[in-house]
This record gives structure tokens, C-alpha cells and sequence, in this order.
């Protein structure tokens, strides 16, 4: 089943004042599969917030449309299945912990006895039951972010929306959340993540999705977006003479070289074939071969920089 289904999607902000004109979303396509965790990315301004709150139902669509769950996003009824996690949320400073998941759970269309058996489980499951009766102006922010992870899935949601759920918690805390994460995509249940932390979401993310400037410009999974399909890292079983090996492998982009192991940039899978031949008849044995990878942020770096040099010469 599609969870999140957007198509032809634009958005445009127009202001009288100036007679300005801001397009967020031109054209944006996009589809997330049930149970799976699905990583947004991009920079300040890209439409990500945009995107997220015309699923959400808070802004409205210029043009083309959008379903979660299988149903128009224009059905309010449907947002009772939806969790949502806003980027700098805000609770009354004199409501406890116990207090926001009672006021978001009624807002959520929850029964009184739906509330009252969640609120300890998932104060539990975030480690807040101790701050259960401590009044929100006491939280630390990473108190706050846990709590208010604790809130998008108080009403039980099959759909939960993140935004920057790991901002201002520590480095374990941020363990114990990927992993309270990954649990709930074990139950089926499906997440969208809003983040500029890159490396959190390259740990859970079955893919992601990356925007500029209102466009979509590269959706795929994790291993797809950061292996390098054209260059190879080879490790021998023998030590490498390296002036030799340049000698005899100049036809070949090499680099790297170290005293087993090499990279080696080729247009295709028949001159890698080439390489592995020219290695046996010098004699040389293979121990592997595999493909190198990038880190999702310098691929992320590398798309927006190649993007924004494409917009500045059109």
C-alpha cells in the first residue's frame, strides 16, 4: 500500500504586497510505501516544511494533489491516524508530562480510557516516566523532544510525520529514538522524517528523497543515492609496488593506492572486467572488490551544489 502519494504537485505563495510571487513546490512527485521510513531532505527554503504542511491539510495545493492512507488529504477524518511532531513545538509551560499527552490525546479524538492506558507506556517508552508531574517549564530541550515524540503517537497513528525529531538530544538519546523508530516501522507503521541531520537519517531511512528550490531532485534508497557505481576499491593478497603498478595500469583512472588496495574509476562494467584481467596475467591475486560509497551528506552537498549551478545558468 502507497501511504504518501503526491502528484504533480505545486504550491505557490502570492503576496500583494509587491506583487510577490514564491513558488515552494513546482511539479513535485512522490510516493511512500506502508511500514517503511522515508527521509526528506534538503537545505533552508527547499519545501520540505511546505510539503509537509499540504499533507498535513494546513496549506492548500495550487495545483495537482495528494493522499495519506489511501485517502484525499481533504478528509479531515483521515488526520486521526496521523502523528505529527512539529520542528520548535510548544507546550504550555504549566502543563506536566502527563498533562500534554491528556490535552494532545483529546485533541487527537481519543476516548478518556485510550488516554489513560497510553500515557505511562509511552512515557516509558521516551524515558520521561519520571517527569510525569514535572511542569514543562523545567524540560531541558531534549526533555521536550522526547515528549513531544511521546505526543505524535499518542492517538496510535499509522502514519507519523517528524520534523527534526532528534534536534537537541544527546548522542544517546539519539540512539534510544532511532531505535524506538525502528521499532515502530516493525509494527507497520509508516514514517516521514523531516532533517538536516544527515547521518540520522542515513541510519534508519529506507529512502529519501532530496528538494531544492521547490524541486525533487534525487529520490532513492540510501545504498542507491551513496554507492558510486563507477569507481571500485580492489584489495590484493599481495603488497603493491607502486610505481610499478602506475606503470603498468596507466590505461586505468587509478587513486588511493596503498600497499594492498587501490580505487579505480571506470565508464563500465566491461573495462572493470579489463582491469581484473590485465591483474591476473601480472600475476596478481584478487581478495575483493567492491563498490565505493559516499556518505549521504557528501552526496547531499554534491546534488544541491550541482542544482544551484544549474539554476544560476538558466
Amino acid at each position: 500500500m502507497i501511504t504518501v502519494e503526491v502528484s504533480n504537485l505545486t504550491k505557490i505563495y502570492e503576496s500583494s504586497y509587491k506583487k510577490r510571487r514564491i513558488t515552494a513546490l513546482t511539479n513535485f512527485n512522490l510516493s511512500v510505501e506502508e511500514g517503511t521510513v522515508f527521509g526528506l531532505l534538503g537545505p533552508n527554503g527547499a519545501g520540505k516544511t511546505t510539503l509537509v504542511k499540504v499533507l498535513l491539510g494546513i496549506v492548500h495545493p495550487t495545483l495537482g494533489s495528494a493522499k495519506i492512507l489511501g485517502q484525499n488529504i481533504n478528509n479531515y477524518e483521515i488526520r486521526k491516524r496521523v502523528g505529527y511532531l512539529p520542528e520548535n513545538h510548544k507546550f504550555p509551560p504549566y502543563l506536566n508530562g502527563e498533562d500534554v499527552l491528556r490535552y494532545v490525546g483529546k485533541l487527537s479524538g481519543c476516548t478518556n480510557d485510550e488516554i489513560n492506558s497510553r500515557i505511562d507506556g509511552l512515557l516509558k517508552l521516551v524515558k520521561m516516566e519520571k517527569w510525569k508531574k514535572t511542569k514543562v517549564k523545567k524540560y531541558s530541550k531534549g526533555m521536550m523532544q522526547r515528549l513531544g515524540l511521546a505526543q505524535a503517537l499518542i492517538n496510535n497513528p499509522d502514519l507519523i510525520f517528524l520534523d527534526e525529531p532528534t534536534d537537541g538530544v544527546d548522542p544517546i538519546g539519539r540512539k534510544e529514538i532511532r531505535d524506538i523508530l525502528l521499532n515502530l516501522k516493525k509494527e507497520g507503521k509508516t514514517i516521514f522524517i523531516n532533517s538536516h541531520l544527515l547521518s540520522e537519517v542515513e541510519l534508519i531511512s529506507d529512502r529519501v528523497a532530496i528538494l531544492n528550490n521547490g524541486l525533487l531532485i534525487k529520490e532513492g534508497t540510501v545504498e542507491d543515492l551513496t554507492t558510486n557505481k563507477e569507481t571500485y576499491s580492489i584489495k590484493l593478497t599481495d603488497d603493491i609496488d607502486k610505481l610499478w603498478f602506475e606503470d603498468n595500469f596507466k590505461d586505468f583512472h587509478l587513486g588511493n593506492i596503498t600497499a594492498n588496495s587501490f580505487e579505480v574509476k571506470v565508464s563500465d562494467e566491461k573495462e572493470l572486467n579489463l582491469l581484473i584481467d590485465e591483474l591476473r596475467k601480472a600475476g596478481k591475486n584478487i581478495k575483493e572488490i567492491v563498490p565505493v560509497k559516499t556518505s549521504l551528506e557528501d552526496m547531499f552537498i554534491s546534488l544541491i551544489n550541482e542544482s544551484d549551478k544549474k539554476k544560476t545558468n538558466e
